[in-house]
């Protein structure tokens, strides 16, 4: 059987507001017939971005432009419409909640390029989206540049314990080799576990009181939490953030079922599937007081 490949006219009936959120960025208002955002385009206080939720179609009054879904990414990306496609074509079918991210199917794999503090207008504003402080994050994430095939990119990257980054952008969620967790020492008795880099960041923006007293570990899959192991008999206290979904839910009471000193701390985030969505959803309640 032939694989279905993404195509214009699909990708060009994927939910706008959909992707927008998928990259980082959520409407300061909106009604039943439309949103508006601050423009992915360039920094703004006022929103001048609007998406028409009837007709599925995005302009910018800013610069006088508009269009489809692949007229918005091919903006913001500087990539081709095949390119766009491309990044589409990795489980976007599933639409609006599915999200977007490029391949890393290339021979050659990601190669790690120049590593700064961040400063990239573009990363600013993918930070700025997910409402995390650029204070925190240049304390703990980096700007990397890699390449992957023959393209070059930048990403936001958080350093594991052997050395490879875990790299999100606005479009790319991806990690370089090799893969593993990332331990931050703070030399404390507790430790607070969490799924992801954004969840890292979320509650060191959100809530550091938590982290005053803790070391912490992100485990930057779900699959590195049997290694748990290796350092759950050296804390008096574990506190487990992992995401409010059904994996979340099943890895978090089969930890619990094996180790006596872990507590699930999900309420802190209750009725959110992450602590990012939570952190996100206060800033937009701050906003609309």
């Amino acid at each position: 059987m032939k694989e279905k490949r993404m195509n214009c006219e699909t990708a060009r009936n994927l939910c706008i507001i959909s992707a927008l959120a998928d990259m980082g960025y959520f409407p300061t208002r909106e009604s039943n017939r439309e949103a508006w955002f601050l423009s992915p385009f360039r920094k703004e206080t006022k929103a001048s971005f609007k998406v028409s939720k009837v007709l599925n179609r995005w302009y910018d009054h800013g610069e006088g432009i508009g269009g489809n879904l692949i007229d918005l990414m091919t903006r913001i990306s500087g990539c081709s419409v095949s390119e766009v496609l491309e990044l589409l074509d990795e489980g976007t079918y599933a639409m609006p909640h599915a999200p977007i991210k490029a391949t890393a199917k290339t021979k050659q794999g990601i190669i790690i390029g120049e590593v700064m503090d961040i400063s990239q207008p573009a990363l600013e504003q993918y930070l700025e989206g997910r409402c995390i402080p650029m204070a925190i994050a240049r304390s703990h994430t980096k700007e990397v540049h890699f390449k992957m095939g023959n393209r070059n990119y930048f990403a936001i990257g958080l350093k594991n314990n052997k050395g490879g980054w875990e790299l999100r952008n606005s479009f790319q969620k991806l990690c370089s080799s090799p893969k593993t967790i990332t331990h931050i020492k703070n030399d404390q008795e507790k430790l607070v576990v969490v799924e992801g880099m954004f969840d890292f960041l979320s509650l060191k923006t959100m809530a550091p009181s938590w982290l005053k007293d803790s070391d912490i570990l992100v485990l930057n899959s779900l699959a590195f939490a049997n290694q748990l192991e290796n350092f759950i008999g050296y804390y008096k206290e574990c506190r487990l953030l992992l995401d409010n979904d059904d994996a979340g839910d099943r890895m978090t009471k089969n930890l619990l079922d094996k180790y006596d000193n872990l507590l699930d701390g999900r309420n802190l985030f209750k009725g959110f599937k992450d602590l990012n969505e939570k952190l996100q959803s206060d800033h937009l309640m701050k906003t609309k007081k």
